[in-house]
């Protein structure tokens, strides 16, 4: 089971990855981002799939999207210069007690 936790936290890092793949891709126009983009989301994939065999689904995949969400919008703060707020920085904080909830919930341990 711990093996599933691990593999969801990083295919959560991984749905970062091809979300921010897909906006660097300028629609899929520029050929390396959307190379990268279809990369991480086809890893990305295979992980939560990997993950879903042994946790359960509604935790699963609110952890997977909380880590994905939270974890791009602070990189897209970083890296594309996206404006921050006091309301942005509350809402990401509440999407990681959220996901920190649903892992403290017991569904699937």
């Amino acid at each position: 089971m711990a093996l599933a936790w691990i593999v969801l936290v990083l295919s959560g890092m991984l749905e970062s990855g091809w979300a921010l793949s897909l906006k660097a891709s300028e629609g899929l126009t520029r050929l390396w981002p959307s190379v990268s983009f279809v990369v991480l989301l086809v890893l990305s994939m295979v992980g939560l799939s990997y993950a879903l065999k042994t946790l359960p689904v509604g935790v699963a995949y609110g952890v997977w999207v909380g880590i994905g969400a939270s974890l791009t919008a602070v990189l897209a703060v970083v890296l594309f210069g996206e404006a921050v707020s006091v309301l942005k920085v509350i809402s990401l904080v509440l999407i990681v007690a959220g996901v920190v909830g649903l892992n403290l919930s017991g569904g699937g341990h």
